[in-house]
């Protein structure tokens, strides 16, 4: 029995440190740019859009549809950018154990 409340103990912690990563992500950001910085787009580790900054020479009204190219496009690299920053953090506390749909 002893051994069983130790190992209740362990997964308490690696529960706790899981939602502390958790909460560390939705502090940390990324940023997805596109048309070399006409776009930029930040994004914290929960995956969600924080900015958008569109410099004004990339604002035409004939090119609307370049323009929203560039914004779906920035969205994608910070999406692909906040991914592997989450991966990396979870990995860390998830690295060998096989639990499907967790992360």
């Amino acid at each position: 029995m002893k051994n069983m409340n130790q190992l209740m103990k362990q997964a308490k912690k690696m529960q706790e440190d899981l939602l502390k990563a958790q909460e560390a992500l939705g502090a940390r950001t990324v940023t997805g740019t596109s048309g070399g910085g006409a776009v930029t787009v930040v994004m914290n580790g929960h995956k969600k859009v924080e900015s958008v900054t569109i410099l004004p020479d990339v604002v035409n009204p004939e090119e609307i549809e370049m323009l929203q190219d560039l914004v779906m496009v920035a969205i994608q690299d910070a999406f692909q950018k906040a991914e592997e920053m989450s991966e990396a953090e979870m990995g860390k506390y998830t690295r060998g154990m096989n639990m499907p749909g967790l992360f």
